[in-house]
């Protein structure tokens, strides 16, 4: 049986997903299908609202938001490589093998997504 991936979220995660309950309701999926609350959304309706905004599928796609995320936390930030794939629910290279790893790392990836929020609150309110 498959473990449940753990999401430690940044405060101002949290407070967006307060504020979406109020929308959404208490349904099984915070963002549900359009067709059936049965299903979560798909990545295909997040790829038809970029194209609806005017992104091509060369410029943004919904998995480049991870991909960005993932970049910049490296790059940018100089968060721990295990730390973000650990938050992205990829595979962790470990050199005893996967099947001794059981670390979650839960507080330090609460820190790091911390981060990451308040850098994108900073890029928000930094003038172009």
């Amino acid at each position: 049986m498959k473990a449940d991936h753990l999401v430690p979220l940044s405060g101002q995660a949290v407070q967006i997903l307060r504020a979406i309950l109020t929308v959404t309701g208490h349904g099984r999926y915070v963002f549900p299908s359009v067709r059936t609350g049965d299903r979560p959304m798909s990545e295909n309706t997040i790829n038809a609202a970029l194209r609806g905004m005017g992104y091509s599928s060369e410029v943004h796609t919904a998995h480049g938001f991870r991909a960005m995320a993932r970049t910049i936390m490296d790059e940018v930030l100089g968060e721990r490589v295990n730390l973000i794939e650990h938050q992205m629910a990829h595979q962790v290279k470990d050199p005893n093998g996967r099947a001794y790893n059981r670390t979650a790392h839960l507080p330090e990836r609460r820190k790091m997504m911390q981060r990451w929020a308040d850098y994108l609150d900073k890029l928000r309110s930094t003038p172009t």
